[in-house]
């Protein structure tokens, strides 16, 4: 077996706090075969960018890259999450699109080429994962590595008319050419690249999933919904039920049903849409208004982007308007909160809702979905709103499933999934988790890797 190398934007170094769900499963792959995880090292210097650092766990070897501030500015704020980022969730009217992020975008990449491939064996198996680094095969192969080097685009493919409305779009996208195995999160996602490559990047669909580059390359595609690590969130969520805030919530509830959201404050979430949804409930179900308590919990990221700002200001308007219209002095419709909680705290109160609200405007898969399920009470699960647009969504056919931009729908929805009879909902939670406990992060992982070697 292949020693396998991990290269992501950023590196779960062992001891630091970013124990997600992927970072289990990819210490997890390391750790069967040995291997190195490569990216950035998360900080930021005044020098040049380029430094390495390494530490080492076992058979596994973390090897991080410093940026200064001009580099980090062009390649991560700048083209990658102001430019790819929009575009990829379909948002054309949001991309920033500037020559001199995209020359650092390239710039960071080959940087990171330069410091890896000297690092790299000719039988490795190198696993590049997300948007952030889309032409660092091509850089590695301009740099003499012949090795198996597979990518994972996390977030969704938009249609190939949006890709070809990037300036110089081929030149970026092309790259992907150089990979042996593109990995995306859905079959619509794999269609609609392929889709871009006949009709614009200049390449040809041999047979299903086999695809070839201008220059008579071949390369395949295949897709593989990321999943979460069920049994582990099982465990958590029963445990969290005993904690202090768990006890505070149930108690601040007053036995009222609680609806749940948990999104990242990004504008691909939909959250003006579902908080107008929310308030679409209150008003054409009023037989229904007391009953339930929304608590949306919205992280603040990227807090220095105007986007973003005007997105947290929107919506405490929003929420001022509604709770202002519709409170009543017990009750408070909607708690909007601004902070981060501990994924155990989390998954309790995942437990805790008789309704899960994850309706983003598009999302590559969206895990929270597949968490909330994986945290129900089997004796007495909640119900899950899921938005259409969602990579989710096509594995989760049991959800309530909704178009985010139709506020009637999301506001029945709502209305449907509080009143749901007991024997339904373990109906449809016991088909969903059936399929989690079968298609669970390692099964994910443990698939793409098959796929690339024999690829």
């Amino acid at each position: 077996m292949s020693r396998l190398v991990v290269v992501s934007n950023r590196v779960a170094i062992p001891g630091e706090n970013r124990a997600g769900g992927l970072a289990v499963a990819l210490q997890a792959a390391l750790g069967e075969r040995g291997g190195m995880w490569f990216g950035w090292s998360g900080r930021t210097v005044r020098g040049d960018s380029g430094e390495l650092h390494e530490q080492r766990d076992g058979d596994i070897r973390y090897v991080t890259v410093d940026l200064n501030r001009a580099d980090l500015d062009a390649y991560y704020n700048g083209f990658s999450n102001r430019t790819l980022w929009p575009l990829l969730h379909f948002r054309l009217d949001l991309v920033d699109y500037d020559r001199d992020t995209r020359l650092g975008y390239g710039r960071v990449n080959a940087m990171f080429a330069d410091r890896l491939a000297p690092l790299l064996r000719e039988d490795d198996t190198v696993w590049i994962h997300d948007y952030h680094l889309i032409p660092l095969a091509a850089l590695l192969r301009e740099r003499g590595i012949g090795c198996r080097i597979g990518f994972f685009l996390h977030v969704p493919v938009p249609s190939a008319d949006l890709m070809m409305a990037m300036p110089d779009h081929r030149r970026l996208f092309s790259t992907l050419y150089a990979y042996d195995l593109l990995g995306f999160q859905t079959r619509r996602d794999n269609d609609r690249f392929q889709s871009y490559v006949r009709l614009y990047g200049g390449g040809r669909i041999i047979e299903p999933d086999l695809l070839q580059a201008p220059d008579g390359r071949r390369f395949r595609t295949g897709n593989f919904p990321i999943s979460i690590d069920t049994a582990q969130i099982e465990r958590q969520a029963a445990a969290a039920m005993s904690k202090p805030a768990l006890r505070n919530l149930r108690t601040s509830l007053e036995r009222r049903m609680l609806a749940i959201g948990v999104d990242r404050l990004d504008y691909s979430k939909g959250l003006p849409e579902r908080f107008h949804g929310f308030e679409r409930y209150l008003q054409r179900h009023p037989d229904q208004k007391g009953s339930l308590t929304y608590l949306q919990i919205a992280p603040v990221s990227r807090g220095d982007v105007g986007e973003y700002q005007q997105l947290r200001n929107q919506l405490e308007q929003i929420a001022g308007h509604i709770n202002g219209a519709h409170a009543a002095p017990d009750w408070t419709p909607l708690r909007y909160v601004n902070r981060n909680f501990p994924h155990a705290t989390l998954t309790g109160f995942y437990r805790s809702a008789r309704v899960g609200l994850v309706t983003p405007l598009r999302d590559g898969m969206n895990l929270v979905a597949k968490e909330y399920v994986a945290s129900q009470d089997r004796e007495n699960p909640g119900v899950l709103v899921l938005s259409l647009l969602a990579g989710a969504a096509q594995e989760m056919p049991e959800a309530l499933q909704v178009n985010p931009h139709d506020l009637d729908g999301v506001a029945d929805a709502i209305a449907t999934a509080a009143t749901m009879p007991l024997d339904e909902r373990r109906e449809r939670w016991h088909a969903m988790m059936e399929r989690l406990r079968k298609r669970d992060i390692h099964a994910w992982r443990k698939n793409y890797l098959a796929a690339l070697e024999s690829a």
